[in-house]
């Protein structure tokens, strides 16, 4: 189960309105409606339209949508206004070990039946299947098949179940105890430590303070069972209850069942009051510096906190709308700043955000490089100190206004291909927050209407409204070996104040007025064309000998996904060049192209459709990107200035240089860090290309044998695969081709990579790393070697990890309580070599290592003895060609499928026969499979332990 988290670290977004169907300036999750006062005249927001919406006599409420993307399918939310906040002292966590408890036995499904009964129907437990746990809320979500009438009915029993119908049994409340308690281990770390101390002080010691929903393991571990069922009666009621359904249905019939169907819950005959708990502003000023051992740098957050403004009218949203740019222009200011030779921190920025319920702020954030938190934070509150003086600029603002309206142009181009799930956020956001939802027409009408108008004194009074001297936190997290050097609360406000008196140069915007290229191409030709009527696709030939894939849809209105590779890669260059060549791409997408640098070039793009990035792998190199049918010679002049003009920008590479060194200084506090470089290190076979990055290997990337690395990449495009799939105008888009893509160099030569020989190690493995000082282990256990590759046989190892993951979540955790959430996975390779990998991994109490590996392992030897159960392979079935139903229908899965198809040289029309082979799996297929490539002559085991204590 998804159980709410706090993220310590400020996001910095550049729109705090998401341009969604029925969106608005959406809270955290955990935010309820507070008291907001309409001023007279304004005129409110309707709800969105096209949603059904209804209220039955005990309280109940439902909204219902009608939608087709995708087909035959539904998605039902069932909100709960009922959260962590709501718990005495005593019932701390229970409204998570409820939600819990919702999978675990209700009336119409005992026992695990429910998870059984909806995976043979194809919805897959954790993926589809889940539900949340906040402060407020509880949340659960149901996607379904719509072609199955049964399923649907017994979808809506499942969501009346959960209402009303949990059972509770006692034996399964203790088997849960013990598998909350694991993923209340799996957050333990330094983020959630430093969260406990600094959480009282960002929610002005409110109630959130002391109700995180994870609860406390003194209650987990020893409630009543009538305690639960007594809070399950009290708050699981129809009056603070919502059922949210979008997907292809009939809305007539579905509300006609939910009445039949709902109409008879109950709310209890003394009702305990819903308070509608918020946090308050205090008038004071707070400072705190908490610092952890694990913590691998320092972070200094200032939170300038207001009182939470909803979107209730339209002045309310005309005003969201003018906060949505002042974030967007100010986060484009901190990337600017981050481009420096020497960039004066890791991260930072600043933006208006919401904090917690009733509370917003303007947090601003700085990750300090080691040993410079001064200029660190100084480099960051000077943009501040620079808007309040001089604001922004007004070529900055009109390049808001237009990407803002270019995001919304392109959202309703697809305003009928938006899936089920943004409509159920959108009224599952009316529900439990309050505040607007208009509706995408409405919401694009508006800011049509307002965006043109909003001036630039608007925006800049922004500033003096936000970012004010009262109600204002800073919190400092830092490495614990720090303390002694970090700042007191008067050092951070002597740093504001010096630069305050600063006098400020005014921002500058760096806008260019050439045109991308700097030297024009000279067109080349299409000079051959096929058409294969079996696959659909289309094939063009350039005289390059650039070889083009198009696959023509309608799975979204306005959007093309394209890539394009050759084979060669870093696998052609020695192990002295490897890191010039594996960080090639990165430098110099990073540096502009063409007559623009890095800051023209994103201001140039500001109100285009357009993604192109460069790639050096492997094995090959190429580009790839989306576009729409308006900036489609955009995004292809784009990728020719990649490859025939990158730019060789020196200050670019300093930064990029200098902020890696300065990441590795602290790498190895982080226990998580330690041990994912410990795996990698390992599974490579302690190949210097797969080993972790450290001061010695960013030593040897030189900037000028980059430049001559990408050069050389690119110079030579005969033989290149070019693959584009979207809704393609073949009219428009063949001159495109023509002048931007025949016209890459090319000299008649195919090259081909170079096998490497790097692959998991042979024999037994077993290796501890001992890290972190918190009662968690990890356990990582590997199965490889050689693979006979083919079709059939990969869709047969997937089959294999299905089946193993099922058994490892029955027995692990439901049975033996000893884990939270075991995984399998499985990778397969044609080349350079046929090699697979089955890994297990969990995480778990260090007391319990063994016998948990024990228990997993027992059951590989289960899979290569008896094979799996015919139910298991069943449900792997269902779950599998349900969800290729819907993947099948989006750009990406084609792309993917067809440029991987052509790298590994199998037939493009081998997904024909995926459904056949799918249903085709026997559990003698996949027991075969077991025996054969599970046979433990190659297997590794990685687990990493807490560090011993010290003796004293």
């Amino acid at each position: 189960m998804k159980i709410y988290k706090i993220n310590i670290a400020l996001l910095i977004a550049g729109n705090c309105l998401p341009l969604l169907a029925g969106a608005q300036h959406k809270p955290a999750k955990s935010t309820v409606a507070v008291h907001h006062t309409v001023q007279p005249g304004a005129k409110l927001i309707p709800l969105d339209p096209t949603v059904r919406t209804g209220k039955l006599a005990n309280g109940f409420t439902y909204y219902i949508r009608h939608n087709n993307e995708p087909e035959h399918r539904v998605v039902m939310y069932l909100a709960n206004k009922v959260g962590s906040i709501l718990e005495t002292d005593e019932e701390q966590g229970l409204s998570h070990f409820l939600e819990h408890m919702s999978f675990n036995g209700t009336e119409h499904f005992p026992k695990s039946e429910l998870i059984n009964y909806l995976q043979k129907a194809g919805v897959r437990f954790g993926a589809d299947l889940n539900a949340y746990t906040s402060f407020d809320e509880t949340v659960y979500q149901l996607p379904l098949p719509t072609d199955d009438p049964a399923v649907m009915k017994n979808g809506l029993q499942i969501m009346r179940d959960w209402a009303q119908g949990l059972t509770l049994e006692t034996a399964e409340i203790e088997k849960e105890r013990g598998v909350i308690m694991e993923e209340e281990r799996l957050g333990k770390g330094a983020a959630d430590r430093m969260l406990r101390q600094t959480l009282p002080v960002m929610v002005n010691n409110s109630r959130y303070a002391s109700r995180l929903p994870i609860g406390k393991a003194e209650v987990i571990l020893h409630f009543k069972p009538d305690v639960i069922r007594n809070y399950y009666h009290n708050w699981y009621r129809p009056n603070l209850q919502a059922l949210i359904i979008a997907g292809d249905i009939d809305v007539a019939k579905m509300e006609q069942l939910i009445r039949q169907k709902f109409a008879d819950l109950k709310n209890p005959p003394h009702e305990k009051t819903r308070v509608k708990y918020s946090s308050s502003l205090t008038g004071k000023n707070q400072f705190l510096a908490v610092t952890d051992k694990e913590m691998t740098n320092t972070v200094i957050e200032i939170n300038s906190k207001h009182k939470e403004k909803k979107v209730y009218t339209e002045p309310d949203y005309r005003a969201s709308l003018v906060r949505s740019l002042f974030n967007g222009m100010l986060s484009k200011r901190y990337v600017e700043l981050s481009r420096q030779a020497n960039p004066p921190f890791l991260g930072g920025g600043a933006a208006i955000g919401a904090v917690m319920p009733g509370l917003e702020a303007f947090k601003l954030f700085v990750s300090c490089r080691p040993g410079e938190v001064e200029n660190g934070f100084k480099a960051v509150w000077r943009e501040t100190a620079r808007l309040q003086q001089l604001g922004f600029s007004k070529t900055e603002l009109e390049r808001a206004k237009h990407e803002y309206l270019n995001n919304m142009e392109a959202m309703m181009q697809e305003k009928d291909k938006m899936t089920s799930d943004t409509y159920v956020n959108a009224y599952l956001n009316h529900f439990l927050y309050g505040g607007a939802t208009p509706g995408l027409s409405k919401q694009n009408e508006m800011v049509s209407r307002f965006i043109p108008a909003i001036t630039l004194a608007e925006v800049n009074a922004v500033t003096k409204e936000y970012i004010l001297e009262t109600d204002r936190d800073i919190i400092i997290t830092a490495p614990e070996k720090d303390k002694a050097s970090l700042p007191a609360e008067s050092t951070v406000l002597d740093w504001m104040k010096e630069v305050n008196a600063e006098k400020m140069d005014a921002f500058k915007d760096d806008v260019s007025t050439l045109p991308l290229l700097a030297h024009a191409p000279v067109p080349g030709k299409i000079v051959k064309e096929e058409k294969d009527a079996k696959t659909g696709l289309t094939f063009l030939t350039l005289s390059n000998g650039v070889n083009v894939i198009l696959k023509k849809t309608n799975f979204k209105n306005d959007q093309i996904v394209f890539q394009a590779f050759t084979n060669g890669g870093t696998s052609l260059y020695s192990d002295a060049d490897y890191q010039s060549a594996d960080n090639a791409s990165k430098i110099f997408s990073s540096g502009g192209a063409g007559n623009y640098n890095a800051s023209q070039l994103e201001k140039y793009l500001a109100s285009k459709q357009v993604s192109v990035s460069p790639f050096i792998d492997e094995r090959i190199q190429g580009f790839i990107g989306s576009t729409n049918a308006k900036d489609m010679e955009s995004a292809f002049s784009l990728l020719y200035a990649y490859a025939t003009e990158p730019r060789k920008d020196e200050e670019i590479f300093k930064g990029i240089i200098s902020n890696a060194k300065a990441a590795q200084v602290n790498k190895d506090d982080d226990p998580e860090s330690v041990f994912s470089d410990t795996v990698a290190t390992v599974m490579g076979n302690y190949n210097v290309r797969r080993t972790p990055d450290n001061l010695e290997k960013i030593a040897q990337i030189n900037l000028d044998r980059a430049y001559t690395i990408y050069k050389e990449r690119f110079a030579n495009v005969t033989g290149m695969k070019f693959v584009l799939v979207g809704n393609i105008d073949e009219a428009k888009l063949k001159p495109y081709l023509e002048k931007y893509i025949a016209s890459l160099p090319a000299n008649g030569t195919i090259e081909a990579a170079k096998d490497l020989d790097i692959h998991v190690p042979d024999g037994v493995i077993s290796k501890t790393v001992y890290a972190g000082k918190e009662d968690k282990a990890t356990v990582y256990l590997v199965f490889s070697g050689k693979f006979e590759y083919d079709y059939a046989s990969t869709l047969k190892m997937q089959a294999l990890k299905e089946a193993l993951e099922i058994r490892l979540l029955e027995r692990l955790r439901e049975e033996e309580s000893g884990v939270y959430s075991p995984a399998a996975e499985v990778s397969t390779r044609k080349l350079p070599d046929g090699r697979y990998g089955i890994s297990i991994y969990f995480g778990c109490s260090p007391a319990n290592v063994e016998r948990m590996i024990a228990s997993a392992v027992d059951e590989v030897e289960k899979l290569k003895k008896d094979g799996p159960a015919q139910q298991n392979i069943d449900k792997f079935k269902a779950e599998d060609l349900h969800m290729m139903q819907t993947t099948m229908k989006t750009n990406e899965f084609w792309l993917d499928y067809l440029t991987g198809q052509l790298s590994n040289g199998e037939p493009l029309e081998q997904i024909s026969s995926y459904n056949q082979l799918i249903k085709g799996i026997t559990a003698r297929d996949v027991k075969d499979i077991a025996d054969k490539y599970l046979t433990g002559k190659n297997y590794i085991r990685l687990i990493q332990l807490p560090e011993p204590a010290k003796s004293k």
